[in-house]
This record gives structure tokens, sequence and C-alpha cells, in this order.
């Protein structure tokens, strides 16, 4: 199992926004991201608008891929993108960056 963590950064003008939104995912995202192998997945965001994502999954770039081909992750993406900093274009999901893992204690 592959656990991943990420950051993003949050428009200091859309963080209430963004709160709101995740307070009530669609379920069909919710479902589409269950079904295409991301599990445990939570976010955290920082009053300065600092996102650190963290998800567990078999294959990340296969997890990935398959969000990536689910018509609900292209319109969610399509919403959330304009909420975000320096993606130089991509879609949030796209310009996550996995963090190396430097220590973990099971």
């Amino acid at each position: 199992m592959e656990r991943i963590c990420f950051l993003l950064k949050v428009r200091p003008d859309r963080i209430e926004e963004y709160r709101r939104r995740h307070a009530d995912v669609w379920p069909e995202m919710r479902q589409a991201l269950h079904d295409t192998g991301w599990h445990n997945y939570s976010l955290f965001l920082r009053d300065d608008g600092l996102l650190v994502g963290y998800l567990e999954t078999e294959d990340f770039e296969a997890a990935r891929a398959a969000m990536n081909a689910a018509e609900v992750n292209a319109r969610w993406q399509a919403e959330m993108g304009p909420m975000f900093e320096a993606l130089d274009g991509a879609a949030p999901d796209e310009a996550m960056r996995p963090l190396v893992e430097v220590f973990h204690l099971p």
C-alpha cells in the first residue's frame, strides 16, 4: 500500500468556499474516489490556504489515471481549479506532486 502526501495552495479569498464545498462532496465523487482506489483520503487546510492531502492506494499513478477518466472528476476539477494558486494551467489533481516519505512509525 502506498501512502501519498501532497501540498497545494488554496487562494486566500476562496478558503471559506473551499471548506464549504468539501463539507458536502458530491456522493458520485466520493464513490468514484473509492472505486478508483483512493482510500483513507484526507485533506487538511491551514488558515493561510496551505492544503495538505493524504491518501493510501495500491498504485498512485493507476488510481490517478482512473480518476482522470471519470466524468465526475472532470466536473469537480473544473469547479475546484479556480480556487487554487500556482497550478500553471493544470487541474488540481494533475498538480499533485507527492512528497517523499522520510519516516514512518507503523
